[in-house]
């Protein structure tokens, strides 16, 4: 009977592990990144804020100007619910949702906005309930719930968060609303009289005030609420809110609620000191906040893992004894609540503008925590659900910082584990993130700038794949906007699928839902104007699919720009002037002069030193300087733009402001300013981001960029004559003209020196950089048939080309060749053995027009070239003659 039953477990075991083993290795084993795949539903936002999913799986989000919408997968389209009537300034609108635990049965939808009556200086933002009907928020069905009072200009914070937790308590997060521009980046607590706005323990101190807290409550169904056990303070507490659960935030943007346990979790945006101050406290940390029970965490009088301020006299700017974690004080003028506050919670993960040296991995920069859920497998046949892998795991993620990382917790609340998800994914500022019922998480990127309507702005849902994966759909157009008919070449070439299928099917649809083409390349004419969303759905052979999308606008014909130079569009040769015609055709405007405008055409010339990015000059005349690539690769653009007033001012604005040129140490004080954070030059309710991780170098080369845009492009006639001179910098000329149907045609001319040194080739095989000293460098070809590439060089009236090089035993040749390394050959450079630099040879080219990709690849005669015996080249020079 033993062996029966032993027997009979060894084959359950074994069914098993046949049946789902899969599963089971993703319990243990990280599943590949490849298995995700993120599908865009919807790119066409304006400030998104927060999403819910309804257990049918339809998607509601909100956007800050007071946009309810509803998304549903099924039909694959945007609906607009309401345009809420919100109170649209700061960082206050419409920002939060949440849907009714019931919400099947009643409709019932929360949300958290801006109310936009205000009286004197007083201002409310509300929590609310409404219905939705079948098409549209019923706002008539509005009920208020809470009505709390803020102060309308000048301060920031808002919160905004809601979520609902499995007893059917409602959590809402409200900011500390207060002004953090005179504190230093460090406690806001000055109490002085007229400076209520300036302290912050009048709101998220002050256990009688509902700012700066989480709040719980549980709604009832004739538009009241009741209160919960468990609250912070009991109702009836002199001195206090019985709806506080969470007091002493900042500014929690974030909450969400474990749905098996009741935990809340939170992010919380943390203040913006740069450095710890011995007399002040500590520098700024944002926070990820695990709340299992009622508590304080300590704003304004402690930050990060309980680290504590120093009572600080405003007036004087004397600084005090710390403040005690185990009994905090709240000492404020302001405070019309408890003084004795309860001790304070540290946060589960904090972390500093500079690398954490606790949580190293979180990185270095601008901060600005985003909580997200708790997953659990939905317990149904989803084939999107995640798996179960990240059972428990919390998803968290950082707005400036563009990643999500998940957080693992034990039985006690002590974190585990900390990873990031899907690292080589692109994220553009997530705000929000919820898991569906179906087990798929979905995502709102808010897009590049705060307080825009930004194009990369847009609800996501990143869902799995077990098994065979779901291929990668990618589609490219040959043209994207032109009149009617519009003829357009169309390519899957690039779609793919991870597990090496070669027998991918394709469906296209180009003005509807219906199949129109199939195959890899199809071409399709759009006859009549309208904007059409083109789809490509790419199927695998075990039928799993994925589909991606392009905007085609048909209806009018983009304009044709150039720019006509004699006799070469590559260099400038000697002195003088070079000229130059403008020509512009536009199908619908006619001719430059026929009748076009040669004030409606915008030409301009710029001279550009040393020290830019040439090689990444685009279509729109763009170069870059090594102090912009360094802001490219920065925090910046969260909060600043180039032309607009973002956050921050922009960088035009700020260029107009300082004259570097005037005053040398212009440069050092804005540097130190980029380094160390701060505000209140522009009288914003923003401070700007400390940046410690950077060097006083680099921040000078991002403040030489950002002064060097009152430099502007100067405007000239769309036809007259370059004056040039001899020097190592470049001539940007660039024309465009922009249609009545508001498209643009451009033609940019970039003009060099003639000597162009080798090291500035565009690419390069068998040949490596050697630094002769800290200005200057050869390229050495190290093996036979090595090559060094200039692309785009105009070919027009050159004759010849000279070298400068090195070859110690070698005998062989250059050879100049189009467009490839096998091209056609157009002159050959001889090479001899020589002393070191004395070598110059001259090669006759063939009469060449056109622009073209220039290969120098090299040809072996005699000698073996290696790496102890190298060919040198040091730059190369374009002749208008043939001795040069």
């Amino acid at each position: 009977m033993l062996d029966k039953i032993a027997c009979t477990g060894w084959r359950v075991w074994l069914l098993t592990s046949l049946l789902f083993p899969l599963r089971s290795y993703a319990q243990t084993t990280k599943p590949a990144d490849s298995r995700f795949t993120k599908v865009v539903l919807d790119d066409d936002l304006n400030e998104p804020m927060e999403v819910a999913v309804a257990p049918d799986g339809i998607v509601y989000y909100v956007e800050r100007p007071g946009w309810v919408n509803r998304f549903d997968p099924a039909v694959g389209k945007r609906q607009r619910l309401a345009k809420l009537p919100v109170r649209f300034k700061g960082e206050d609108g419409l920002m939060g949702l949440a849907l009714d635990p019931n919400f099947s049965q009643n409709r019932y939808v929360y949300l958290y906005f801006g109310d936009p009556k205000v009286v004197a200086d007083t201002a409310y933002n509300v929590l609310a309930r409404f219905v939705i009907g079948p098409d549209s928020l019923l706002q008539q069905t509005r009920r208020d719930l809470l009505r709390i009072p803020v102060v309308a200009e000048g301060v920031s914070h808002s919160g905004g968060s809601l979520a609902f937790d499995r007893r059917g308590n409602l959590y809402l997060s409200t900011g500390d609303n207060t002004n953090p521009f005179e504190s230093d980046g460090y406690a806001p607590t000055d109490d002085r009289p007229g400076r209520q706005n300036f302290d912050a323990g009048r709101s998220a101190g002050n256990p009688a005030d509902l700012r700066g807290k989480i709040l719980r409550i549980r709604p009832v169904a004739n538009g009241t609420y009741a209160i919960p056990e468990g609250n912070l303070f009991p109702p009836g507490t002199p001195g206090t809110k019985p709806e506080i659960y969470v007091m002493g935030c900042r500014n929690p943007y974030r909450i969400d609620i474990d749905p098996r346990t009741g935990v809340l979790y939170w992010g919380e945006v943390g203040p913006d000191a740069g450095r710890d101050s011995l007399g002040r406290g500590p520098r700024g940390h944002d926070e990820f906040n695990r709340a299992a029970r009622a508590g304080n965490f300590g704003w304004p009088y402690f930050v990060g893992n309980s680290k504590p301020y120093h009572r600080f006299d405003f007036a004087s700017k004397q600084s005090g004894t710390a403040y005690d974690p185990l009994a905090p004080v709240n000492e404020s003028a302001n405070n019309t609540g408890l003084r004795n506050l309860p001790p304070v919670q540290p946060a589960l993960i904090w972390y500093p503008y500079d690398a954490s040296p606790e949580f190293p991995a979180l990185g270095t920069g601008g901060r600005n925590a985003i909580g997200g859920p708790v997953y659990y497998p939905p317990g149904n046949p989803s084939a999107r659900q995640f798996p179960a892998y990240y059972e428990g795991a919390w998803f968290i993620a950082d707005w400036m910082r563009n990643w999500i990382f998940t957080a693992r917790v034990d039985s006690v609340g002590k974190l585990t584990r900390l990873e990031p998800f899907l690292p080589n994914e692109t994220f553009s500022k997530p705000i929000d993130m919820t898991f569906g019922p179906e087990g798929a998480l979905y995502l709102l990127e808010y897009g590049a700038y705060w307080r825009a309507k930004n194009t990369d702005a847009r609800l996501v849902r990143i869902e799995y794949t077990e098994g065979n994966r779901t291929p990668i759909a990618k589609l490219t157009a040959s043209r994207t906007v032109g009149a009617a008919p519009l003829r357009v070449q169309f390519s899957a070439s690039d779609s793919f699928d991870y597990d090496g299928a070669d027998s991918l099917t394709y469906r296209w649809q180009f003005t509807g839902q219906s199949l129109q083409a199939t195959g890899k390349n199809p071409a399709f004419t759009f006859t009549k104007p309208g904007t059409y969303t083109v789809r490509l759905t790419v199927t695998d052979p075990s039928g799993s699919a994925a589909t991606n999308r392009l905007t085609v606008r048909v209806g009018n014909e983009p304009p044709r720009v150039s720019i006509r130079l004699t006799p070469n569009r590559s260099f400038y040769f000697g002195e003088g002037p070079l000229p130059y015609r403008v020509h512009v055709t536009d199908r619908e405007d006619g001719q430059l002069g026929k009748p076009i405008s040669s004030r409606s055409v915008r030409v301009t010339q710029q001279y550009l030193p040393t020290g830019y990015d040439f090689a990444g000059l685009d279509a729109i005349g763009t170069v870059r300087s090594r102090g912009q690539m360094l802001m490219a690769q920065s925090d910046c653009g969260a909060c600043h733009a180039p032309e607009k007033q973002s956050v921050g001012p922009s960088w035009q604005a700020i260029s107009r402001r300082y004259d570097a040129t005037t005053n040398a140490s212009v440069v050092s004080q804005l540097g130190r300013k980029v380094i160390n954070g701060g505000g209140g030059v522009w009288g914003r309710e923003h401070v700007m981001s400390a940046h410690p991780q950077l060097s006083e170098a680099d921040a000078g080369e991002m403040v030489r960029y950002i002064l060097s845009l009152r430099d502007a492009p100067s405007p000239v006639a769309p036809q007259g004559a370059l004056t040039v001179a001899k020097g190592s910098g470049r001539y940007l000329l660039t024309a465009e003209y922009t249609d009545k149907g508001g498209l643009t045609g451009r033609d940019v001319v970039l003009l060099r020196s003639p000597r162009v040194a080798a090291q500035e080739a565009s690419a390069s095989q068998g040949v490596a950089s050697r630094n002769l000293s800290a200005t200057e460098a050869v390229m050495a070809y190290n093996e036979p048939g090595a090559w060094l590439a200039f692309n785009g060089v105009d070919l027009s009236g050159i004759q010849s080309v000279t070298a400068r090089l090195t070859s110690p035993g070698l005998r062989g040749q250059l050879e100049l060749r189009l467009d490839s390394p096998t091209g056609q050959l157009v002159g050959v450079l001889p090479v001899q053995p020589g002393p070191p630099n004395q070598q110059m040879p001259i090669a006759s080219l063939n009469p060449t027009a056109g622009v073209h990709n220039l290969y120098v690849v090299y040809k072996p005669i005699a000698g073996e070239i290696g790496i102890w015996r190298r060919l040198e080249v040091a730059w190369l020079e374009f002749g208008q003659s043939r001795n040069n």
